[in-house]
């Protein structure tokens, strides 16, 4: 059925809407009745015409109600709307849940360092082990091979020998040598010393340097001349009086004159805990010498923690030597004597080899100088350093690390600088810095000298070696068969263990001055010592300032 008006056109159950001007027609349905409803929306009329259920073009006499539905509304649905749910909260709550992370973090941090123990008590919990016979954890008795990655193959770093072949390893005999140095001379006191008496004059220094009577006081000029490489070679070396210090007992002399081949460290001040070598061959055993050098506060300390020196003068397979009058208060100091001058201790001995008292040494030694020496015809080989090639670069890092004195170590930069050395990273295609905390070497005069030179430097400077090394390497022309071995040779060599505490240092100060002997105690630097020595100086008149020495880290 069709309904006209106007310009609508209707039909029953449907719409169809042509609207005008002035009139808008709307149909609806409501249950059986269907109605037309017409406004006029010039005059706001409107007139509702029913349509009969009779009239229904439905044949089955029902007339469908339809549902106006709802326009769905553009964009996706499902999943995306959950993600731009969780966009939309996480951009609006951000804040909240940054801190609720924030203060999980830090509730987890504060149950780890209320839950472990301070380094201290650590450190405590090894010594006790150590007392009730315990090993320590960690590194200690390692023996797997340290590897890395060449040409996408990993090998070894240390290339030993076949156990096989280790025990049947001899030492070789000494070739002739086109080297230009064929002799050193180590320099002796030759004239009266300054003090006679009772007077413990190891610790003597001069003003200003920490030169003593162990040193020999060595000028600039003596420094100088002492770099040009001839045939004989004369140098300050240590031991350059015999009431400079660092005694030995004869008995130790006797057994260190035995040595050929040794394997050296030292622990003064209590610093470092003894470890057993291990990984040797039996031809090792028989041929080589394990020496460490102690002093008596080291000895207390260990025989605190149950390390007793045997009749016989070993703890395990050390022999233990007992140094008597250390030279320097500074305990860094007094350890470069047996690190640097082996040569002036083992006077018979072919070769050495320096272990850190950090370190276990878990190598056989024969196995090593064949590896590091003999294979490549070297006779110097020393561990490199891992992080620095740069003594300049290693300058500052020792001050940041508060190692040495902002002022010491200027003075000698300042000093390398004038005498030329090369800011280069490397020299002669080697790298210039050395950690040395392994040194094996042949004893022969050009290494000999190396270390002596070495040493000097050392004293005149800082105690930090690593500095002095580059120095040396560079002004000593004679010494080219150096094999300075990486990072990851030293790590197969060793077993890191770090250093257990901090050594004491020697406290006796004095001043010895123009024969009569005047006590200072406490100084910790060289101001009330100078000041001292300006009042003594007026006092009687004196007006050389070489005739005051004194003692003491300064």
């Amino acid at each position: 059925m069709y309904f006209l008006f106007h310009d609508v056109v209707i039909q029953s159950n449907s719409v169809f809407l042509c609207i005008d001007s002035s009139i808008t027609a709307i149909y609806y349905s409501v249950s059986t009745i269907s109605c037309l409803i017409i406004i006029d929306a010039m005059h706001n009329n409107s007139i509702s015409i029913p349509v009969s259920e009779s009239d229904s073009d439905d044949p089955s006499g029902r007339t469908r109600v339809r549902v106006r539905r709802k326009r769905k509304k553009q964009g996706p649905r499902g999943k995306t709307d959950l993600t731009r749910w969780v966009i939309t909260k996480l951009l609006k709550w951000w804040p909240v849940l940054l801190f609720f992370l924030a203060a999980a973090l830090l509730t987890y941090e504060a149950s780890k360092i209320a839950g472990g123990k301070p380094p201290s008590s650590r450190v405590k919990k090894s010594e006790v082990a150590t007392r009730n016979g315990d090993k320590p954890q960690g590194n200690l008795n390692r023996l797997d091979p340290t590897t890395r990655v060449v040409g996408g193959v990993r090998e070894r770093c240390l290339k030993l020998l076949p156990p096989e072949e280790l025990e049947h390893l001899d030492i070789p005999m000494d070739k002739e040598s086109g080297i230009p140095i064929k002799k050193v001379l180590y320099m002796t006191e030759t004239e009266k010393p300054v003090v006679e008496g009772n007077y413990n004059l190891s610790r003597q220094h001069f003003v200003g340097t920490r030169f003593n009577s162990f040193t020999g006081n060595q000028t600039l000029e003596q420094r100088e001349q002492s770099f040009k490489a001839t045939e004989t070679a004369g140098i300050h070396c240590g031991f350059y009086s015999d009431k400079g210090g660092f005694r030995i007992s004869d008995e130790d002399k006797s057994y260190m004159q035995t040595c050929k081949v040794v394997v050296s460290t030292c622990a003064f001040g209590g610093g470092d805990d003894l470890y057993q070598p291990i990984g040797m061959s039996e031809t090792s055993l028989q041929k080589v010498c394990y020496v460490a050098f102690w002093d008596d506060i080291t000895l207390a300390a260990q025989e605190e923690q149950g390390h007793k020196v045997g009749e016989n003068h070993f703890i395990g397979k050390w022999r233990i030597v007992i140094v008597k009058d250390l030279p320097f208060t500074d305990q860094r100091l007094n350890g470069k004597i047996p690190k640097m001058l082996a040569h002036r201790l083992f006077v018979n001995a072919r070769y050495s080899i320096w272990v850190d008292s950090k370190s276990q040494f878990r190598r056989d030694p024969l196995g090593v100088l064949e590896a590091l020496l003999w294979r490549s015809n070297s006779e110097l080989a020393i561990s490199e350093h891992g992080a620095r090639s740069s003594v300049y670069d290693e300058a500052r890092a020792v001050v940041k690390k508060n190692k040495a004195t902002p002022e010491e170590v200027e003075i000698q930069i300042k000093q390398y600088h004038t005498d030329g050395l090369p800011e280069d990273k490397r020299f002669n295609r080697k790298k210039a810095l050395a950690e040395a905390s392994i040194i094996v070497r042949k004893h022969t005069p050009t290494t000999n000298l190396f270390m002596c030179l070495w040493f000097n430097e050392v004293v005149r400077f800082t105690s930090r070696d690593q500095l002095s090394f580059p120095f040396v390497l560079w002004r000593l022309k004679g010494l080219r068969n150096i094999n300075l071995f990486p990072v990851c040779t030293r790590k197969d060599i060793v077993n890191s263990m770090g250093h257990i505490r901090k050594a004491k240092p020697l406290g006796n100060r004095a001043i010895i001055f123009s024969g009569q002997f005047l006590s200072f105690h406490n100084y910790s630097s060289l101001r009330p010592v100078v000041k001292a020595y300006l009042i003594i100086r007026e006092r009687l008149g004196l007006s050389d300032v070489n005739t005051l020495c004194f003692t003491g880290k300064d």
